[in-house]
């Protein structure tokens, strides 16, 4: 699956720090808190008053220049990475999966790769119209598999605290669902591509 346009992997940390791993919950505020404000606007106001609205991630502004002028700008796909990447940083640090504090802008031990597309080739010009109808599958699927990863967290909170070590097998599932999380957000969300998510945690 590694010709996927949307590619994830993860160092595996060969020692965790206990001490941070005990307090990660309290750790994470502060960046988690600057994520929250690049992602979400209009919380409690009178337009939207029972709900926020994902701007992040630039989807529906992308979605109409595909459908209606076939472009993909560079800097909105840019933004959009940026924005994949440093989300993806934060659900390691959050997950045990890395140790070093999510950084606002390097990659750290976090590998992910999103190819930009020429969209008069590359693309449906209609696809982004259904593709939100098209992952639910995916949705169910991830659904229960985030139920794993949330158990294997627990675990993993354990198992480091006592060994000092995230179990392998057990990182790799996580590092799995990760990825399969990152190709179904390029394909419905990032719309980087019309090539249908596997189903699948490999890379």
């Amino acid at each position: 699956m590694n010709n996927y346009p949307a590619t994830l992997t993860i160092d595996y940390p060969e020692n965790a720090n206990r001490i941070t791993v005990l307090f990660r919950l309290f750790l994470i505020i502060p960046i988690l808190i600057i994520l929250v404000l690049l992602s979400y606007h209009g919380a409690g106001s009178k337009q939207f008053p029972d709900e926020s609205y994902w701007v992040g991630i630039l989807v529906i502004p992308t979605l109409l220049m595909i459908v209606f002028r076939r472009k993909y700008p560079r800097w909105w796909f840019d933004w959009n990475v940026q924005l994949t990447k440093f989300s993806f940083r934060i659900m390691s640090y959050v997950l045990l999966l890395q140790h070093e504090y999510p950084s606002t802008d390097e990659d750290q031990g976090i590998h992910i790769k999103i190819n930009y597309p020429n969209v008069k080739t590359e693309l449906n010009r209609w696809m982004p119209l259904v593709k939100w109808l098209l992952v639910f599958p995916h949705l169910i699927v991830l659904f229960f598999l985030m139920i794993g990863v949330f158990t294997s967290t627990i675990l993993a909170w354990v198992m480091i605290l006592i060994s000092g070590k995230y179990p392998k097998k057990m990182f790799n599932f996580v590092v799995g669902t990760l990825r399969w999380i990152l190709r179904v957000q390029a394909y419905a969300l990032l719309l980087i591509t019309d090539k249908y998510p596997p189903f699948s945690l490999s890379e």
